[in-house]
């Protein structure tokens, strides 16, 4: 018998985009598909979930360097600031 991780056990993403356990939980949320991060409280994102989608591909980042150092890009919708400014990059 394995025994689940602690409580206060989080599984974030690192910047080299392998997971790893963590005492905090993240303060962003992304899509492992699309390789897209965005607030917790993303419409986007809760509409998805919602309706069945994103739950398996869920992941989570302490921050915003760490998801963009992940190789993935802002939401559009609930960061629009990072994504203008993401977009005008490429």
């Amino acid at each position: 018998m394995t025994a689940a991780p602690g409580p206060g056990r989080y599984t974030l993403i690192g910047p080299d985009g392998v997971p790893r356990s963590s005492q905090t939980p993240g303060t962003l949320g992304g899509y492992r598909r699309s390789r897209i991060y965005g607030r917790l409280d993303c419409p986007a994102a809760l509409r998805a979930m919602a309706q069945g989608g994103n739950v398996t591909h869920r992941v989570f980042f302490a921050d915003e360097a760490t998801a963009v150092a992940a190789g993935y890009r802002p939401c559009g919708r609930c960061l629009p600031k990072q994504y203008a400014e993401w977009r005008a990059a490429q």
